[in-house]
């Protein structure tokens, strides 16, 4: 958030926002190739295949463990998830009877910890000593095996806090992967070590993740055809879904013309869509998706009037409305601001709607408060700026927790995916525990890493950077790693209560990590959602307009 605000109405600031680079001509011109039954039957029948292949290797847990690996990398694995579930289990279930095999090689070691804890599955770290030398090293012999290090690297960002043996694990990795491109290895391998280096695969977008690697299965020696011919079948038939989506989401964009009528705001409807595939991926959420999308819009909306445009007045005056929920009182707001408010009270009221007329419960309470608790939040940050307060940054991030939208994202995340909502669920919900406040923490300051530069010559400094350089007196360089270090330590603590966590369904706790996945993909190279037509753009391409060619 840019954290700026004027006090008087005489003059307003702007962004200025570039103009969106995906008109809604161009999205619907789009052809929907792979919507076709002929697609769906051939599908069907690979699928049937690859289920016997499962249970072909049901003797040979290696064998098991790579397949699930090729089924998740190639975004399939959605098809075959409760085979998954039982594999994996029984892999466990034999690992603690004492069934170690495979456990003095190195890749299929990593491979099983990595698998088995991203199912929630707790494999001690000390799975690894046999590799270690006595002085507790991990042994020099395995610089060799790069197929090994890369295996142990993505296997140790799936480790928890205060495991010395994990961190031992990736400082090694990362050092001797990095050596290993300087020597000549076979190509194929050389860009997979190079992709894992620039972003493990346990951080990356899903989707995005799958295109990447169908080209890196595509050049495998032991390649599957049937394999990767339902991978590209699959992947297309999933974009025609999204993009049929994004069609639809579009024309509501046009017809609110929200965007148009509240000039100063980024238009960013298709990029609002590009974060709902990232955070739902799976095609059966559908629905999620799309009030996602709306949801973008509506944050970033609100998100800009606080930032650039609203005197202090108005802002309390709309945080107010928005506290009591009353429709009543926008007669009171300025143009811009009551069909803003119009807007955010039908989308959450049909929302409403849909959820009672199909489970007999009613949300809006619930709803209230997030928008609420988003707008005092964003409120104290322009109050903070006006007094030119630096809070420290603990007390900065007890509210920028909040302003980075995450709570609203994940909570609406929550309504609309699961069946059914459950009062105690919702109420846990609301009192922020980690499978909220941990993704919503990694998205604030990745933002913070990336729009800091730009923000700051403008003028604007609340960020956490800016905070934790006035709480130690370092330097931004410094401020900027410590940073780094608190995403990675957030990661950890995410690995621990959300994927082992038991209290929500496995789809939500996804979901909720997939909000750090898609933040980690938006600002990989800057900021992607501010400034779109860059690497954003390109990702939008290969997600939704252009599909991969089956032969």
């Amino acid at each position: 958030m840019l954290e700026g605000c004027l006090s008087t109405m005489d003059f307003r600031r702007s962004g200025n926002y570039k103009p969106s680079i995906w008109e809604d001509g161009y999205v619907q011109s789009r052809p929907n190739l792979y919507a076709e039954e002929k697609y769906c039957e051939r599908a069907e029948k690979l699928k049937e295949e690859v289920r016997k292949m499962l249970e072909k290797t049901m003797t040979n847990s290696l064998e098991q463990l790579e397949l699930i690996d090729i089924l998740q990398r190639l975004g399939i694995y959605y098809h075959f998830e409760e085979e998954i579930d039982r594999v994996l289990k029984q892999i466990y279930v034999n690992y603690n009877k004492g069934d170690h095999h495979n456990e003095d090689y190195l890749y299929a070691t990593a491979l099983k910890f990595r698998l088995l804890r991203q199912q929630g599955y707790h494999v001690p770290q000390e799975i690894f000593c046999s590799f270690m030398n006595e002085e507790g090293k991990f042994k020099t012999a395995l610089v060799e095996d790069t197929e090994g290090l890369l295996s142990l690297y993505e296997a140790s960002y799936l480790s928890m806090e205060g495991e010395n043996i994990m961190e031992k694990a990736q400082d090694f990795a990362t050092r001797y992967l990095i050596e290993s491109l300087a020597k000549k290895m076979d190509q194929n391998l050389g860009e997979q070590v190079r992709h894992a280096l620039e972003m493990p695969v346990h951080w990356r977008m899903e989707r995005l993740e799958a295109r990447s690697f169908i080209e890196v299965y595509h050049k495998k020696e032991n390649m599957n055809p049937l394999l990767l011919e339902l991978a590209k079948l699959d992947y297309n038939m999933v974009q025609a879904t999204y993009l049929e989506e994004l069609k639809q989401m579009s024309r509501w964009d046009k017809n609110i013309k929200l965007v148009k009528k509240v000039s100063f705001v980024r238009d960013r409807l298709v990029e609002g869509f590009f974060w709902a595939v990232g955070f739902t991926p799976n095609p059966q959420f559908g629905y999620c998706r799309k009030f996602s999308t709306k949801l973008s819009v509506l944050l970033t909306t609100i998100d800009d009037i606080f930032d650039v445009y609203g005197t202090l007045d108005e802002l309390e005056l709309f945080t107010d409305i928005v506290d009591r929920w009353d429709i009543n009182a926008i007669e009171q707001l300025p143009e811009y601001m009551k069909i803003t408010f119009l807007a955010l009270f039908n989308s959450m009221n049909e929302l409403a709607y849909d959820i009672l007329k199909e489970q007999g419960f009613s949300i809006i309470s619930h709803i209230r408060k997030q928008w609420a608790n988003l707008c005092k939040a964003y409120l104290l940050e322009v109050k903070w700026y006006q007094r030119r307060h630096t809070p420290s940054l603990n007390e900065f991030l007890g509210n920028a927790y909040i302003t980075s939208t995450g709570p609203v994202l994940i909570m609406h995340a929550y309504l609309c995916i699961t069946k059914p909502i459950k009062e105690e669920e919702l109420d846990c919900l609301l009192h922020c525990p980690t499978i909220i406040y941990s993704p919503s923490l990694i998205l604030r300051f990745l933002n913070d890493l990336e729009t800091s530069p730009d923000e700051t010559k403008k003028g604007d400094h609340l960020k956490s950077i800016q905070c934790y350089m006035h709480d130690s007196k370092s330097s931004e360089e410094n401020a900027r790693n410590y940073i780094k270090k608190l995403i990675d330590e957030t990661w950890k603590k995410m690995n621990k209560d959300i994927l082992k966590d038991r209290s929500f369904s496995k789809d939500f706790r996804r979901t909720s990590m997939n909000l750090a996945r898609i933040s980690q993909c938006i600002y990989q190279y800057g900021d992607g959602f501010g400034i779109p037509d860059r690497e954003t753009k390109d990702r939008i391409l290969s997600l939704f307009f252009e599909p991969i060619p089956l032969s």
